[in-house]
């Protein structure tokens, strides 16, 4: 008669071995007919946990029967494998299911087919549910940084800061929000408590382009000088989700870890709420916050682009003289660098002052194209390259930036105003209306859609010959900023004297009054005297704007203006120094 074994190490290494290895072979069996029948993927799930309760239920069965023969660990462990192989079938053909059970693997199974579908979405502006109004500028700033770390994936398509903020407060759903955006997914946020330490955020991923589906839903507790990290779990995570498959650097950019002093971030959120208003008291104050951060964590990159992006601002719009504000560009945009290659905000801003504050053509387009490599969902980056290719008479690829650019966020009226001057400069003034008008629609004191409307209007106007509505369009341009007593001298000598009179006594204000409301810039002066087709003397003015880096010379091949000199040596002279 066969000796019974007892229960011993031996022998429960035996028994563990054979089990484990039956149950090995059949998974790995599942999912090779998974991947080919493209079976659904929950059934691997539920026969890992199988073998894992399996296992202890096989021991308490065989130690109660005491049957640790050799035969009997094999046996048993075969006849443990065969119930998981019973029980795995019946998981893989759904008819075996009950009706519950069948719905939630469809459930699930619809679930993931439609996050596969995924390819663009809108993070919706944060609620703040703390209680406390003082923290909306950084509840803000939290998403505000969080499209900026998804923008940096390239296979998704990421909904620009004032598009998403537009929806603040709406009444509108998650579905009709995405379908107004033509985006396939939305993310909400919620910030349910902000203290000194840490933060509570609830972040849910909504499918919207069909039935409305949470795909997603997760709470997190971060440390605030954990945030940055923050930004790139979730990214990491919605990425996975919707099943993207990240490059080698995106891999490696979500993988950086960075600590960022509390304060200094808050300076920074401060730093960048101001900034975005683009007034110059606005951004004098975002100045200040940006310095603040700095002197709190001076090895964090991100305020000194921040610096960098406000001084080069300055210096554009000529708020101060270039002297004072490219020395100090260059200052914080070399340590932002120098902190962080990887800055798409550094790259753009190096763009930027490449091409209107130094006219390098080829350092421009390198910057541009080095920032869009860093964040492909940045809308400004893609409207000022569109500009750039314009300057360069690269019409076609212009267009195509453009479009990606309004694409990216359609309810930005400085997006709009960027986008109806590539509408101008490609003769489509037309279409360039349509785009002033709606951002003066969004905000009716932007400056730059209000001015570019009426001096479209106006070169209208003066083609055509029709020299009254350039003068009355030319008089509502400038009510913000001559006197009443310029302007009405300037019509009435244009009504006593004609357009030709009209405009000579603009000269005369200019010089008579100066700032007082009257001050005409070189670039003007040059459109002055092309109308009074005084080209030497315009030529005068051009030469002067030339000298002053006047950001308008980089459009300098392509100014309506510009043919009435093309065969003016003066002229050619110019365009080889500045190499158009």
């Amino acid at each position: 008669m066969e000796q019974h074994e007892q229960p011993g190490r031996s022998n429960i290494l035996k028994t563990l071995l054979v089990y484990l290895g039956g149950a090995w072979v059949f998974i790995e069996a599942i999912n090779f007919l998974i991947d080919k029948y493209d079976w659904n993927t929950t059934i691997v799930d539920i026969l890992i946990l199988l073998v894992i309760f399996g296992l202890p239920a096989l021991f308490i069965y065989l130690w109660f029967q005491q049957k640790f023969t050799r035969k009997a660990i094999v046996l048993q462990a075969l006849n443990a494998t065969l119930a998981l192989a019973v029980i795995g079938f019946t998981i893989v053909n759904p008819d075996q299911l009950n009706p519950t059970q069948l719905r939630l693997l469809k459930f699930k199974d619809n679930q993931k087919k439609l996050a596969e579908t995924i390819e663009s979405l809108v993070i919706l502006p944060f609620d703040n549910f703390t209680g406390n109004d003082e923290y909306e500028y950084f509840v803000a700033g939290m998403q505000s940084s969080l499209i900026t770390d998804m923008g940096r994936i390239g296979a998704l398509k990421v909904m620009c800061n004032t598009t998403s903020n537009s929806f603040k407060g709406t009444s509108k759903s998650v579905r009709q929000i995405a379908s107004e955006l033509e985006v396939d997914a939305a993310v909400e946020a919620s910030i349910t408590c902000l203290g000194n330490d840490s933060i509570c955020i609830q972040t849910r991923l909504i499918y919207a382009a069909g039935e409305e589906q949470q795909l997603w839903v997760q709470d997190f507790r971060v440390a605030k000088d954990e945030i940055l990290n923050f930004y790139n779990d979730v990214t990491k995570t919605i990425s996975e989700e919707i099943n993207i498959v990240l490059s080698p650097r995106e891999e490696s950019m979500l993988a950086e870890t960075r600590k960022v002093d509390p304060e200094s971030y808050d300076a920074y959120l401060m730093g960048k709420f101001f900034w975005e208003k683009l007034d110059p008291e606005s951004v004098q104050k975002s100045l200040e916050y940006f310095q603040k951060a700095i002197d709190l964590d001076p090895e964090w990159a991100d305020p000194y682009a921040g610096l960098a992006n406000a001084w080069s601002l300055f210096g554009m719009f000529g708020y101060m003289p270039k002297s004072v504000t490219l020395p100090n560009t260059y200052k914080y945009l070399n340590k932002a660098l120098e902190l962080d290659p990887n800055s798409a905000q550094a790259h753009y801003v190096k763009a930027l002052n490449a091409v209107w504050q130094e006219f390098d053509w080829e350092q421009g387009e390198k910057a541009f194209l080095r920032s869009l490599e860093l964040n492909p969902n940045d809308a400004l980056t893609h409207i000022y390259y569109a500009h750039y290719l314009m300057c360069m008479r690269r019409s076609e690829e212009a267009l195509q930036q453009a479009d990606l650019g309004l694409d990216l966020d359609p309810l930005k009226p400085l997006v709009l105003a960027l986008y109806g001057v590539v509408m101008n400069l490609a003769g489509d003034s037309e279409s360039a209306i349509q785009h002033f008008e709606k951002a003066l629609a969004l905000d009716p004191d932007d400056l730059l859609s209000f001015s570019n409307l009426k001096t479209t209007r106006m070169n209208i106007a003066y083609r055509s010959g029709d020299y009254e509505k350039w003068f009355e369009l030319w008089g509502e341009k400038v009510k913000r900023n001559w006197s009443e007593e310029c302007r009405q001298s300037v019509l009435n000598a244009f009504e006593e004297r004609g357009h030709i009179a009209g405009i000579e006594e603009m000269f005369i204000m200019n010089g008579k009054y100066g700032n007082d409301g009257a001050l005409m810039t070189a670039g003007i002066k040059f459109e002055r005297y092309i109308k009074l087709e005084a080209y030497d003397q315009a030529m005068d003015f051009l030469e002067q704007a030339y000298e002053m880096r006047d950001m308008d010379m980089a459009y300098l091949a392509t100014n309506e203006y510009y043919p009435y000199l093309k065969d003016n040596p003066r002229y050619q002279v110019l365009l080889k120094k500045m190499n158009l």
